[in-house]
């Protein structure tokens, strides 16, 4: 089966009724977590972006808490899969300003991290990237915000 493109999709849901656009909804909801996700952000939580930076820390607290610190191997494959859960986190907002408050945080709970993250240089090397993106992105937003930012990722470095 060829996907259809976003346009032509766009349009075929112009001719949907409400109802059918609500079911079309429902179903993609039920098919698959990611989109349920993307849902519920739309729908409760895309109008206060303060509280859902919060929520978001919040879960990557509880995520890097949850990390087994036997080996440097179970820390990195931990902490990359909070990386990408993050991620995801950052795709449903397409703000730049909660992507670069959510890297930072990021950042400081990994440099933070207790075995120290020193030891390990594929660890060094994904806090190194996210700095890069950081400081790519900053460079994109208003001074004021680019000022108290480049404070905070200051104090990574």
């Amino acid at each position: 089966m060829k996907t259809a493109t976003v346009k032509i999709l766009k349009d075929e849901l112009k001719h949907k009724n409400t109802n059918e656009l609500l079911e079309l909804c429902l179903k993609l909801a039920r098919f698959k977590k990611e989109n349920k996700e993307l849902l519920t952000y739309l729908l409760f939580e895309s109008h206060d972006e303060e509280s859902y930076i919060l929520g978001v820390k919040n879960e990557i607290d509880t995520l890097f808490e949850g990390i087994s610190t036997k080996s440097y191997f179970f820390i990195r494959k931990s902490v990359r899969k909070i990386l990408t859960s993050t991620k995801k986190y950052i795709r449903f907002s397409k703000k730049k300003e909660t992507e670069v408050e959510l890297l930072l945080y990021f950042c400081l709970k990994l440099k933070n991290f207790k075995p120290s993250i020193k030891k390990s240089p594929r660890l060094q090397n994904i806090l190194v990237t996210q700095v890069k993106l950081i400081e790519k992105i900053l460079i994109t937003l208003h001074e004021d915000l680019q000022y108290d930012y480049r404070l905070e990722l200051d104090k990574l470095e």
